[in-house]
């Protein structure tokens, strides 16, 4: 049975550039073949800012956004998350919609694919990272990290991905699944 993977495009501001680079990964991600990999987009699901009166851990959720996120995630067995850096930070959309939920996220793998200028949204990982393991996620240390991103996008704003990233999206694939794998009893 093949393993479910959601590739999560986490920017939702206006003039993003996260979407083209979401797409690519995703379409990378099943050529791979390890996953089957749908793309998730957090600007679909709208989220305010948590608003739910019960803990996440509890999954008694009253209101219908938080139902649509919850029955989303509930599908993959691991996670990309499509990350930029603002202020040397994730954006605020991605603490929010990790924040959301407990139990959806317990004993699965995620990866990231940060960008950004020089730095190449690495910092913004990193400490997403440390958050993801609060809700029981286990992320990788294999990463794809893009600088420079805006200047990756094609005329038609279509992400141009080079050696490096394909490489390191394969090593960060293969971790992916070895612990999907793992970690699938611990989910049941």
């Amino acid at each position: 049975m093949t393993m479910k993977l959601q590739t999560i495009i986490c920017s939702t501001r206006p003039g993003r550039i996260g979407p083209p680079i979401g797409q690519w990964f995703n379409d990378y991600a099943n050529q791979q073949g390890q996953f089957e990999s749908t793309l998730v987009d957090l600007a679909d699901y709208n989220l305010p800012v948590f608003d739910e009166p019960n803990h996440p851990a509890m999954q008694k959720y009253e209101h219908e956004h938080t139902l649509k996120w919850s029955e989303t995630i509930s599908k993959a067995d691991a996670y990309v998350f499509v990350i930029p850096e603002y202020n040397f930070f994730p954006p605020p959309s991605f603490v929010n919609a990790i924040d959301y939920l407990y139990k959806e996220w317990n004993y699965k793998p995620c990866g990231f694919v940060s960008y950004g200028g020089a730095g190449a949204g690495l910092k913004s990982a990193q400490t997403a990272k440390q958050q993801v393991t609060t809700v029981r996620m286990m992320p990788m240390v294999e990463a794809v990290m893009v600088q420079m991103a805006w200047n990756l996008l094609d005329d038609n704003k279509h992400f141009q991905a080079q050696d490096v990233h394909t490489g390191s999206a394969s090593a960060m694939l293969e971790e992916l699944e070895k612990w999907a794998i793992a970690l699938k009893p611990m989910r049941q």
